[in-house]
């Protein structure tokens, strides 16, 4: 009884860490992320127009790319995750 007692606890813990995680860290809507994907946009040197930010609705952020004249997908190089609760 005491391990079913043990594990129950660690777990959630763990779902209590997991949690808090996800709550401290991202921003609070999604107009702060779109500002802050544009800002560092702001930073790179964008003339070819490579360039580029847009919103990804089903993980619920903001990603800053860079595409390629080529038929090769886009690199990304920052999320901004929002918190959509």
């Amino acid at each position: 009884m005491k391990v079913v007692n043990l594990v129950f606890q660690v777990f959630f813990m763990l779902v209590i860490l997991l949690f808090l995680i996800y709550f401290l860290t991202g921003y609070d809507s999604a107009f702060e992320a779109d500002q802050k994907c544009h800002s560092y946009l702001s930073s790179f040197d964008n003339i070819s127009g490579n360039y580029g930010c847009d919103h990804d609705t089903e993980t619920h952020q903001w990603i800053l790319y860079e595409s390629s004249n080529k038929n090769e997908p886009a690199n990304i190089i920052k999320k901004f995750r929002y918190k959509f609760l």
